[in-house]
């Protein structure tokens, strides 16, 4: 009988296997011994979402929200343009389950096909805030010297601005111009994006100047690997995460702010349709019937928690810290 280390060692493994010659598939031996494959940190942060309760609350939420923005006929029949005030203040019934505003429109339908301007204009905002803050956070994290320079000064002044008054100043130019709900939209996404997209960049910069100091960032180097596939084959995906995060939780952001702005009269306006419009409808009536103001109140509110919920989960799971 064989006493060597590697025999021990592969016969007292209980995943040990012989080898085709009948031997113990110990190191030196003929790999047939099953091994797993390392998990990425995506796998590993996916296989933490999967257990927490809150991450499946907001993805329903969510996905609710979405399809909802989506295919609104599919929530109510009723039609939120169709206001006789014969209905006026009208209480909940079979063909209203939220009852009537005091132009006599369907509450819960008003409610329902404001989710499209709202869901667009904060998701188009946080798509082209994201698409701004990765390529200057990349590039300046990446390249530094003079670049990181101006970019950094560029983030401070952005950051000067402040959000809902640089968003008002600046649509008020929109209103006085003129246009339609499309050019309103247009101008929204703009706004929102083009002021609030620093978060994201400042975050990524810092991602990627602590990536591009590690080993397998100079080892690609020393491989021939230019500039454009290091950063997006191999320091982009390492720090993915934080930036996924911040997108998240900044989409919720935008939506409130467009319902803010919309409520200031400022951002959409009749007949346009958003949550920020039907608040604002509502509000001078509020002592009067209270549900006209609840009801796009708690769309919103929900969408907002909703996302605030994705992005503290995503975090936690990508940060072995939190977990």
């Amino acid at each position: 009988m064989s006493s060597d280390f590697e025999t021990v060692a592969a016969t007292e493994l209980h995943t040990a296997t012989r080898g085709p010659q009948g031997e113990p598939n110990a190191p030196g031996q003929p790999h047939t011994m099953e091994t797993q494959k390392p998990r990425s940190a995506g796998a590993d942060a996916w296989r933490e979402l999967r257990r927490k309760p809150l991450f499946w609350i907001g993805v329903a939420i969510a996905a609710v929200v979405v399809v909802m923005a989506a295919f609104p006929s599919l929530f109510t029949s009723a039609d939120p343009t169709v206001c006789p005030l014969s209905r006026r203040m009208g209480g909940p019934s079979g063909e209203a389950i939220f009852g009537y505003d005091v132009q006599g429109c369907d509450v819960f339908a008003k409610a329902v096909y404001g989710t499209k301007n709202s869901v667009m204009i904060g998701g188009g905002a946080a798509l082209l805030a994201g698409v701004v803050g990765m390529l200057l956070g990349l590039t300046a994290g990446f390249f530094g010297s003079w670049w990181d320079g101006i970019v950094s000064r560029i983030i401070d002044i952005v950051l000067g601005l402040p959000l809902l008054l640089a968003g008002i100043v600046f649509m008020k130019r929109v209103s006085n111009a003129g246009g339609g709900e499309t050019a309103r939209i247009v101008a929204l996404i703009a706004i929102l994006g083009l002021l609030g997209w620093t978060t994201a960049a400042r975050v990524i910069r810092a991602s990627v100047i602590t990536a591009k100091q590690q080993d397998y960032v100079q080892a690609a180097r020393m491989l021939g690997a230019g500039n454009g596939r290091i950063m997006w084959r191999h320091i982009l995906p390492n720090a993915i995460a934080p930036f996924t995060v911040i997108i998240t939780m900044a989409l919720g952001a935008f939506i409130a702010a467009e319902a803010t702005l919309s409520f200031l009269g400022v951002g959409l306006v009749p007949p346009s349709q958003s949550w920020g419009l039907a608040i604002s409808e509502a509000n001078p009536y509020k002592r009067e019937d209270f549900v006209p103001l609840l009801v796009p109140s708690a769309f919103l509110a929900l969408t907002v928690l909703a996302f605030i919920i994705l992005g503290d989960t995503i975090r936690e799971a990508f940060d072995p810290k939190l977990r």
